[in-house]
């Protein structure tokens, strides 16, 4: 008989891995030192240390080696994870132990050579399993704990300057920046194999018989006892009325379920349950965010209230749960239905009778939501509700940044647009089928009684049921204008371009780290839900930073957008306990009421113009946030949840059975994010279309808030446009879609990834505008908003933004969308405004803009001034009246106006510059704008497409004069 000593095994993996790694270092620095410590442009002596991946994988004999000596390390990492199973009884580690060593065999023998994208894949998998590998062995292990803990905030320490170097070294290309990014690899690396390493003090424990008999039944890892919890039978519970009698049939939902659980942790505690509910709460906020951005359509359009407002109304369907049969009916059918009906909805093809079925899927699905809250019994159950219902957030949350800031399972995309709605279609059935069977338990009296107990809803004051359902009304709304899309707290700081280090957050990558602080307020709202003032004060602290003006960018975003999210999340766990205990579908509605009535105020606060009583909250969305804030305080504070609901949320059976699961779920999340960042990273520096003639083609248009005529999302019809047209350049009005109406979708991101160009969003969603943006091939160095003045009517946004051309010179383009036609004062001083701005540089400059006048007529004439030193495009062109393209410093080549096919109200107006060097510029002088109008153009280059000549694709063709107008020197 022999016996191992378990220590064996890490000692051996530690030897193994070390010498794979540092053997193969050695080899490349004698073998290959020159070609490995390359990175792009930059080799030796600018760099000077080689990376991980390209030591590795790139050259022979390196790689050989490698791959033979991380091959024998397999079978100790095997033992090591089965060890740490043995040693924990933990599912979860086990599970989490062998995806880490498949990934990471996947980056070790897929190597950058073979496939880059899926190597780095591979490594990103595995760094992120490595959290959840490190925080299973720390906690089950007995010795060397705190020596495991600083080995694990070092690895994830350094992570923070390793993706600093990468980006210097990628992104901005310092020379060795690669190098310092290099050590940073080798240290996670050392640090890996010394975590492993120090279970071996862990391992000492375990002895390998080679010579025992062979292990008992059932037992396929070691003769160990194990003791399980093991639920007793279903118990037939007859429902009856609190005074004995038998309830009247039909009476209510509760009283005609006759088979109840007498524990209902075991069904909780499951992976369907989890994922059923998790998927559910992913269609609730599809429908309640697709109907929406659908109601949007027609005020759009109508330039005012259009009556289809009135849909909203759908959200009180759950007043029909008063109804006898109904709730046994919704139970049932609702969810499937509901989410069906969604999701199925964009085969119909009329806008209207879209919003209808819409609107019907969505009420279904809420009055779903509605009954299951108000039939929850049991705490864990609400705790277990609560916390799939936030993950379904979350995952909403990362479907959109997938997609660009749409829905994929919205009613306005579809196939060609970036709609997947067919795989919708197939998950809305299976976990719509499953729901009626996973939300029985939702019916399961407390523990200790097999009778129905009496609703707490005629033991609680009318004043207690008011201030709840206005703060559960306030949290909706907080979640559906914040939460909805990842990039809207970003917006809500960005303030533009700049060189220095205050510049605010882009939406790649920190769309990232919104989703993780969303996912970590999720999984730990129902601990830290236990005291009010924990949420209460970052609720506060976050709201004054949201609304203080002076506080922009990173400060506004660290210190006010993501406090935000989790004071948010933090208080909804006591208000859905408190929901549950009332058992009242009129507090919920009540609920709705207010989540409707701020929300409809968010769109007074620009719209004032075009709605009744607009002065009231004109430019006002601190207000309306403030007000949001303080009634979710005050409903925190009133509520009184009962102290044994409280333990049992807090108990150890929910938390260490649950959470194990919502782990499992939640490493697949991080994974998520982690792919859809890796993925939507810029593919390359954007280039111009046109560099050898120094040209910039530049277009204006209004989108119309990204849909369509036929109520489609109209990205990708705007893709195939400008690049048809090969822009430089492109100002885009009407873009603000970071509003609960429009969807809360990004529309400038989705641009920016499709046509790789540098993005602006303009002013954000809290500066009171219909937006606008620039997208550009050539960097911004620099982009100031403005807000010109609009005393009257609307206010009128401007982006003034520094590109970095040909030859580094600086050329300046302004991006602006004047008032309206009546507002006389607004658009006389916005011109003046705007002259002034133009006039302050003398730079090469591009206005791209929305000017509401005629040529040569009124405020035409102060834009086009001695003031402001433009020059009008083609001053000949006498058909224009919204969009206009002016010019100074630089030499017009050409100037052509497309239709706007279906996507739009407007056209697209498109102008081709050169850039001169200042010399030539100074020796021109006023000849420079001295030019006429010829047939084609001089060269090649400064041809616009010839696709849209005559009836053209897609509905987009030249119009107005039917050609393009090219230009020469006279």
């Amino acid at each position: 008989m022999v016996k191992i000593n378990g220590k064996i095994v890490p000692l051996t993996h530690t030897v193994c891995a070390s010498s794979a790694f540092l053997l193969t270092l050695l080899v490349g620095f004698v073998s290959h030192y020159s070609q490995i410590v390359k990175s792009g442009p930059f080799g030796y002596p600018d760099e000077w240390f080689p990376g991980v991946s390209a030591t590795i994988g790139t050259f022979y004999p390196e790689r050989s080696i490698f791959q033979v000596l991380i091959a024998l390390t397999a079978v100790p990492r095997i033992l090591l994870i089965l060890g740490h199973y043995y040693l924990s009884s933990s599912s979860t580690m086990l599970v989490v132990g062998l995806a880490r060593t498949v990934s990471c065999g996947g980056w070790v023998y897929i190597t950058r050579a073979d496939d880059r994208d899926i190597h780095d894949l591979f490594m990103v998998v595995y760094i992120v399993l490595t959290l959840p590998w490190n925080v299973c062995v720390i906690r089950s292990s007995e010795k060397s704990k705190n020596r495991k803990k600083l080995i694990s905030i070092g690895f994830f320490g350094a992570m923070v300057p390793l993706v600093q170097f990468f980006v210097k070294s990628k992104v901005h290309m310092v020379p060795g920046a690669h190098s310092i990014y290099a050590c940073f690899e080798w240290l996670l690396i050392t640090l890996d194999i010394a975590f492993d390493a120090l279970s071996a003090e862990d391992f000492a424990s375990i002895e390998v018989d080679l010579g025992s008999g062979p292990l008992q039944q059932g037992n396929w890892l070691s003769n160990r006892e194990e003791t399980a919890y093991k639920p007793g039978k279903d118990l037939k519970v007859e429902a009856l009325e609190p005074n004995g009698k038998e309830p009247r049939k039909n009476e209510s939902f509760e009283k005609d379920i006759t088979v109840l659980y007498p524990s209902s942790l075991p069904q909780v505690q499951s992976y369907v349950y989890i994922l059923t509910n998790t998927f559910n709460s992913f269609i609730f906020w599809t429908a309640v965010t697709s109907i929406t951005c659908s109601i949007w359509y027609f005020p759009l359009w109508n330039m005012g209230l259009s009556g289809y407002e009135a849909i909203m109304v759908f959200d009180f369907l759950p007043i029909i749960l008063y109804i006898p049969y109904v709730p046994k009916i919704i139970h049932q059918y609702g969810v499937l239905l509901g989410g069906l009906i969604v999701v199925g909805s964009h085969f119909v093809g009329l806008p209207e009778n879209r919003l209808l079925v819409t609107g019907t899927g969505d009420a279904l699905v809420v009055t779903s939501f509605v009954l299951n809250l108000t039939s929850i019994k049991r705490p864990e159950v609400n705790a277990a509700f609560t916390v799939t219902w936030l993950l379904g957030l979350v995952i909403s949350v990362i479907l959109k940044f997938a997609c660009h800031g749409n829905n994929p399972l919205w009613p306005i995309t579809k196939a060609d647009n970036g709609g997947y709605h067919n795989i919708g279609l197939v998950l809305t059935t299976i976990f719509g089928l499953l729901a009626p069977y996973t939300n029985l338990l939702h019916f399961s009296p407390k523990e200790g009684s097999n009778v129905v107990e009496n609703s707490l809803e005629s033991v609680k004051s009318n004043k207690y049921k008011f201030f709840v359902g206005l703060g559960f009304g306030s949290i909706f709304f907080s979640l559906h204008r914040f939460f909805t899309d990842a990039s809207s707290l970003i917006y809500w700081s960005w303030e533009g371009w700049n060189q220095e280090e205050t510049q605010g957050p882009l939406a790649w990558p920190w769309n990232a780290l919104t989703c993780l602080v969303m996912l970590l307020a999720s999984l730990t709202s129902v601990r830290l839900s236990k005291n009010a003032w924990i949420p209460g004060i970052l609720l506060l602290e976050s709201t004054w930073v949201l609304c203080n003006k002076s506080i922009t960018e990173w400060h506004n975003y660290l210190y006010g957008g993501l406090p935000y999210i989790l004071g948010v999340i933090w208080t909804i766990p006591s208000y859905f306990a408190a929901l549950s205990e009332l058992n009242s579908v009129a507090v919920i509605l009540l609920g709705f009421v207010t989540y409707m009535f701020i929300s409809f105020a968010t769109v007074w606060t620009v719209a004032y113009a075009f709605v009744p009583l607009g002065w009231l909250l004109r430019e006002r969305i601190e207000v309306v946030i403030w007000f949001s804030t303080v009634l979710i305080l005050i409903g925190l504070f009133v509520i009184k949840v009962p102290a044994d609901t409280l333990e049992s949320i807090r108990s150890e059976t929910l938390g260490n059975a649950f959470f194990k699961r919502l782990m499992v779920v939640s490493m697949v999340i991080v994974s998520m994010i982690a792919g859809v960042t890796f993925d939507h990273r810029p593919t390359g520096l954007p280039e111009p279309y046109h560099p050898d003639s120094q040209m910039i083609t530049a277009g204006i248009w209004t989108v119309h808030f990204g849909l369509d005529n036929d109520m489609w999302a109209s990205e990708e019809s705007m893709v195939f446009l400008f690049k048809s047209m090969e822009l430089d350049v492109v100002g885009l009005l009407e873009t603000d879609t970071q509003q609960i109406p429009m969807g809360n979708r990004d529309i400038t991101s989705k641009l920016a990834h499709e046509l790789n160009m540098y993005a602006d969003y303009g002013p954000g969603p809290n500066k009171h505008t219909w937006g606008c943006a620039l997208l550009s091939k050539f960097p911004i160095v620099n982009s100031t908003h403005h807000l010109l003045p609009s005393p009257v009517g609307e206010l009128a946004p401007a982006i003034h933004a520094t590109l970095k051309t040909y030859n580094d010179t600086l050329v300046d383009v302004f991006v602006f969308h004047s008032g309206q036609e009546q507002d006389e004062l607004d658009r006389l001083l916005q011109s003046q405004g705007m002259a002034n701005l133009m006039g302050s540089t003398q730079r090469p400059t591009i206005l791209l803009s929305y000017l509401v006048t005629d040529p040569h007529q009124g405020n035409y004439n102060t834009y086009v001034s001695e003031t402001s030193g433009m020059k009008d495009i083609d001053p000949n062109d006498d058909e224009r009246w919204c969009e206009y393209i002016l010019y100074k410093n630089l030499k017009k080549l050409g100037y052509a106006r497309v239709s706007r096919g279906t996507i739009t109200d407007t056209e697209l107006q498109v102008g081709k510059f050169q850039v001169l060097p200042e010399v030539q510029l100074k020796k021109l002088g006023k000849k420079l704008y001295d030019t006429v109008t010829i047939d084609t153009a001089e060269d090649a280059d400064h041809l616009f497409p010839e696709k849209f000549f005559d009836e053209g694709e897609r509905g987009h063709y030249y119009h107005v004069f039917n050609r393009p107008r090219y230009f020469s020197p006279n």
